[in-house]
């Protein structure tokens, strides 16, 4: 058998969890081949039997062996020149085949580098599993830009309708209007008709004739006309339906579309967290399959904002209503993310917060904050170059707390924590 002849290449016959030939295959019910004893090894380890690749539940936790693929594997092993080889990038460093992608540096990187100083303590995968979560989460993307441009059409479909029932209404009114006019006109015609059918014989009969009904003849053609004009309002306004249409749509669009000067950045959001409302909201709730890269926040449950602030003057307005425990205010740009610890401006942190019916001011130590009314709406002011944070209850405009600290050469972003109860929502709201 030549190689060009064989329909498999190597890559076919590797594991994704060893990169190894296969040895004793077992297929998934998503299609995707492992060793039996790697998937058995990672669904152990992990408590999860899902396919290491394309994250579905496998169908059945002892997968029968593929004998076919386990025939072309052993086949290989014995006589790789058989096979074909794909071209495959390699290490520039170490000339070796790049198998991994490092989530920290997002870059390909082969088996030694992760052992190297620059590499070190990295969290890395296979190529397969990062471009399969790559795949989902563009996957989910689309499906949010969808339904946010579906909300755009049927506000358009809807103003269309409008649109078409007041002009329906109009030409009916309008159509009533000349059709009551055509009426008169109508009566007129008849009684024109009554007048002529009535003047017509005396005017052919002999003069005595005549001259008896000439009195009452003069009567009847003694007719004034009533005013026929066509009706003025009778006639559709174009320029109401079709002038500045786009505008005006626009105008009213205007009314129903808000603009955000902060939106949450689902990449750093904890996987307990979920972002909606064109990424205003933020609720607790069931853990999520996302990429575990280096901006997410995973010890606590956190999001910063999509934009960093590194100079002048920004504001924003965050409800937090009824939750029970909230953390909301400013942060560092490396502020860490992966390990706890405390919320401090020493550490980075500039944030007030609500926990165990307390609120307090999160500086080192705390400051617990004396309020005379629970806030609902808090509204957050960062002046980057005076180094000020401000902190107000919106609805009467009292001033909660102020850090005057807020000193860094670093990019700030907008902090936002929640607690751990179902449902637990903040909210950034239009200004």
């Amino acid at each position: 058998m030549m190689a060009g002849e064989c329909p498999f290449v190597k890559e076919d016959l590797t594991c994704p969890l060893c990169y190894e030939v296969f040895n004793d295959p077992v297929t998934l019910s998503c299609s995707h081949s492992f060793c039996k004893r790697c998937i058995h090894t990672r669904w152990q380890s992990r408590g999860l039997q899902q396919c290491p690749v394309c994250h579905c539940t496998a169908g059945s936790s002892r997968p029968s062996i593929n004998q076919a693929l386990r025939k072309v594997s052993d086949v290989f092993k014995q006589k790789p020149e058989h096979f074909m080889l794909r071209s495959v990038e390699r290490c520039s460093i170490h000339d070796k085949e790049l198998k991994f992608f490092c989530r920290k540096d997002a870059e390909l990187i082969c088996t030694v580098c992760t052992s190297t100083r620059s590499h070190a303590n990295h969290n890395y995968c296979s190529i397969p599993e990062a471009t399969s979560e790559i795949l989902r989460q563009a996957a989910e993307t689309a499906e949010e830009i969808k339904k946010e441009y579906e909300k755009l059409h049927e506000f358009l479909r809807e103003d269309e309708r409008a649109r078409l029932i007041v002009l329906r209404n109009q030409t009916k009114n309008k159509t009533e209007m000349v059709s009551e006019q055509l009426e008169a006109v109508n009566i007129i015609i008849e009684e024109l008709t009554d007048i002529k059918n009535y003047v017509e014989p005396i005017t052919i009969a002999d003069n005595l004739s005549f001259l008896k009904e000439c009195k009452e003849a003069l009567k009847r053609t003694t007719y004034i006309m009533p005013d026929t004009e066509y009706p003025a309002g009778a006639i559709i306004d174009v320029f109401q339906y079709l002038g500045s249409l786009k505008h005006g749509v626009w105008k009213r669009m205007e009314k129903v579309v808000n603009h955000y000067r902060v939106n949450f950045d689902p990449n750093t959001a904890h996987p307990n967290l979920i972002i909606s409302d064109e990424l205003t909201t933020v609720k607790y709730g069931k853990q999520q399959k996302v990429p575990d890269n280096p901006k997410r926040c995973t010890s606590r449950l956190a999001v910063l904002a999509a934009c960093g602030i590194s100079s002048g003057k920004h504001c924003w307005h965050v409800e937090v209503l009824d939750n029970n425990e909230w953390y909301i205010g400013v942060a560092r740009e490396s502020i860490r993310r992966k390990s706890s610890e405390f919320l401090s401006p020493t550490n980075g942190f500039w944030v007030i917060g609500l926990s165990d019916e307390e609120y307090r001011a999160q500086t080192s130590p705390s400051t617990r904050l004396s309020l005379k009314r629970k806030p609902q709406i808090v509204t957050v002011e960062l002046d980057y170059e005076k180094g000020k944070v401000s902190f107000t209850n919106t609805s009467d405009g009292t001033s909660i707390y102020t850090f005057k600290d807020v000193r860094t050469k670093e990019s700030i972003f907008p902090y936002f924590s929640i607690g751990v109860n179902q449902g637990s929502t903040l909210r950034i709201l239009a200004l």
